[in-house]
């Protein structure tokens, strides 16, 4: 089996305040970060032909502004469940993800994103690399995965982390 890319983003700076937690939408800054990580995304050959965002305003805003940013076309999955979950939660939605799907993009909320990207990496990253994702995983931050499997058997320590970045306009 093609080796798989994973890219685990959490959602970038929204607005403080919004009719519900769920309906708060993306700060100016926060849409031009995001546009910034679609543009380094795709400057790292990403190109999804799948991707799972929470459906709360501000995961969808964040999708948008980098789809924009890469020149993505894909339509995404909004998925509910991805806003509540924790990171077995969120594990779960990404392994019921067509196997015919071989890049994948998951924007959703931390602390459930970090500590995602923690829970799959295998621990052979570039030493520089791991050390920056080890830290903080601000909004807007980005971690590139690549696995080798069907997203089914996706679990701890099974990815690689090839690439952290947080998108900075």
């Amino acid at each position: 089996m093609s080796s798989r890319r994973l890219v685990v983003m959490r959602h970038a700076k929204a607005e403080q305040d919004g009719p519900t937690d769920f309906e708060r939408p993306l700060a100016s800054r926060g849409r031009r970060d995001a546009e910034a990580a679609g543009a380094w995304l795709a400057s790292q050959g990403v190109a999804p032909d799948h991707a799972l965002v929470s459906a709360a305003l501000r995961t969808q805003q964040t999708w948008e502004s980098v789809a924009s940013g890469a020149g993505w076309t894909l339509s995404p999955d909004f998925d509910r469940g991805l806003y509540a979950a924790g990171p077995e939660s969120a594990l779960d939605i990404v392994r019921l993800v067509p196997d015919s799907a071989s890049v994948l993009v998951v924007i959703g909320h931390n602390p459930t994103m970090a500590v995602l990207a923690q829970l799959l990496d295998d621990g052979s990253a570039d030493a520089e690399v791991g050390a920056s994702m080890a830290g903080d995983f601000p909004t807007s931050a980005v971690a590139v995965f690549s696995y080798d499997g069907a997203w089914a058997d996706l679990g701890e320590g099974t990815a690689r982390l090839e690439a952290f970045h947080v998108g900075r306009a």
